[in-house]
């Protein structure tokens, strides 16, 4: 068994189940207001965590070229701004797909036993890809049950992916 491939393989069903989820959200939903976090603040936030922790440390990460700082949080604390211009569900789909790209290689590149890289994480590199895996599931989840309320459409599971790198 090599964990390398494992990891990479649950990456890659995590951020097809999502990649399900945007594409299946009906235009209704994508932007709408009764939500405090709307449908494609959850999926940019989602996917800016995943790109984030894929990176050695904090100070390695390179911003996707579409990023926007003031879109990380989901927080309503009153420092943050309101989101107001939203992400298309192209321009999400085309950020899906460049972190999909760069798992193989960034996975391939960590040093599993060393320290997350994130002072605010205090486990190994291993244990950090769990809990970013993790936390792709757990928008992923949050935005099926909505998709499922509005019009029964339902997100697949994905158990695993093959690896194609």
């Amino acid at each position: 068994m090599n964990v390398k491939d494992t990891i990479k393989s649950q990456y890659y069903a995590s951020l097809e189940m999502l990649k399900q989820a945007i594409t299946k959200c009906p235009d209704s939903l994508w932007a709408a207001p009764e939500y405090k976090n709307q449908f494609w603040h959850v999926a940019y936030h989602a996917l800016f965590y995943t790109h984030f922790y894929l990176h050695p440390r904090e100070e390695d990460y390179v911003p996707w070229e579409k990023h926007r700082d003031k879109y990380v949080s989901l927080r309503s604390e009153p420092k943050v701004e309101k989101v107001q211009d939203p992400y298309s569900k192209d321009e999400l789909l085309a950020y899906l797909q460049f972190c999909t790209e760069r798992v193989g290689e960034m996975v391939d590149a960590l040093d599993l036993e060393g320290e997350s890289g994130f002072y605010w994480l205090p486990f190994d590199k291993l244990e950090l890809q769990f809990y970013n895996i993790r936390h792709i599931m757990e928008h992923t989840g949050e935005l099926g049950e909505r998709l499922g309320a509005k019009g029964e459409v339902e997100v697949e599971w994905v158990g695993m992916k093959p690896i194609d790198d």
